[in-house]
């Protein structure tokens, strides 16, 4: 039986979360009071994984809701705008943060006294915990077709349990087939440089008892080479309404590779993570410190003064990309037309 964990959680009024910081050498949840701690877990990676981030930014403003000391319904939202302002500043790429900033502000809203709004805004964002989780269950029932019997995964970064809250996209796709009977193993790029696959997805398949294998980044065409890759299955931080992927940087030259090997490359994340409005020239990539490069483990690896670049995520154009798994189904070499139709069907069975 696969053993998932709740990474983010409400108790007794604070937010409890995974320090994903820490793993694999400690496995530690950290107490967060104010939506300004929230904010600071949120851009020093403490949580990370697109869905995780967007429910502890709901949490995040339940927190400022129950919190502030306003006596009007104007005051209270302005207060929310407040904290969202700062929320949506800590990282500019996942789009699951922005949709679930403005998910909790349009309930908020619909308040009529300070005492629903912040009763709403808190059970919004429990709501949507909850919500995750069974979406991502729904991912697996829907993506585990895409896995055979003795199949071997690839998998890039974390889109696990520790980057939702339970159960995971792309490693839910995993769970979801060996909890339909198939054996499964999956190999692990390391992910730098923030080495979420060494550290995060090692760690969770571990724990599950799932078979992993930890490779370095630059093993990827080696592996898939020896015929040792049977899919590709990635997770997603934003998706375009032209099917382009943006992930955690590194994705873009695996997509390249399965392509060469002519393996199947699927990418496993919720409609949430769809963007729709935003075109490919107005994505922000994100730039993160550039010690993350210069520096392992704190040792200095990178002489002093050359200059490095840090992207934290890249783009995979649609035409790389076999199907995109989501709770709805799967889009099949997806692009605009493809993906237009897929959301109008959902609009119509609503």
């Amino acid at each position: 039986m696969v053993i998932c964990m709740r990474t983010v959680r409400w108790e007794n009024g604070k937010v409890i979360l995974v320090d994903q910081s820490k793993i694999p050498l400690e496995f530690k949840e950290i107490t967060l009071s104010t939506y300004l701690e929230v904010a600071d877990a949120i851009k020093t990676m403490k949580v990370r994984g697109a869905p995780a981030i967007g429910v502890t930014a709901a949490m995040g403003l339940a927190l400022a809701a129950l919190q502030s000391s306003a006596n009007t319904t104007n005051d209270l939202i302005n207060d929310l705008e407040k904290a969202a302002q700062i929320l949506r500043s800590t990282r500019p790429t996942a789009v699951n943060l922005f949709w679930a900033i403005d998910r909790v502000l349009q309930v908020a809203k619909q308040g009529k006294s300070v005492n629903e709004i912040k009763d709403l805004v808190l059970k919004e964002a429990q709501k949507m915990a909850d919500e995750d989780v069974e979406v991502n269950r729904a991912i697996g029932k829907h993506g585990h077709v895409v896995i055979s019997d003795g199949d071997t995964v690839l998998t890039h970064c974390n889109a696990g349990s520790l980057a939702t809250v339970d159960y995971g996209t792309a490693l839910g796709v995993v769970r979801a087939a060996i909890e339909n009977g198939k054996r499964v193993r999956v190999i692990a790029d390391e992910t730098r440089p923030k080495l979420q696959g060494a550290r995060l997805t090692a760690f969770e398949l571990h724990h599950d008892n799932i078979p992993v294998t930890v490779i370095t980044d630059n093993m990827a065409g080696y592996v898939m080479s020896k015929g040792l890759i049977n899919v590709v299955i990635v997770g997603a931080d934003r998706i375009l309404r032209t099917g382009h992927v943006i992930n955690k940087i590194g994705t873009y030259s695996v997509a390249i590779l399965a392509k060469y090997h002519n393996i199947p490359f699927y990418v496993a994340a919720p409609l949430s993570t769809f963007d729709l409005k935003t075109p490919l020239e107005k994505v922000v990539i994100e730039e993160r410190d550039p010690r993350e490069v210069t520096h392992i483990g704190g040792v200095q690896i990178v002489p002093d003064g050359v200059p490095v670049m840090n992207p934290a995520f890249d783009i995979t154009p649609p035409e790389l990309v076999t199907g995109i798994i989501t709770e709805k189904g799967i889009i099949k070499q997806p692009n605009e037309e493809k993906i237009n139709e897929f959301f109008e069907k959902i609009k119509q069975h609503a």
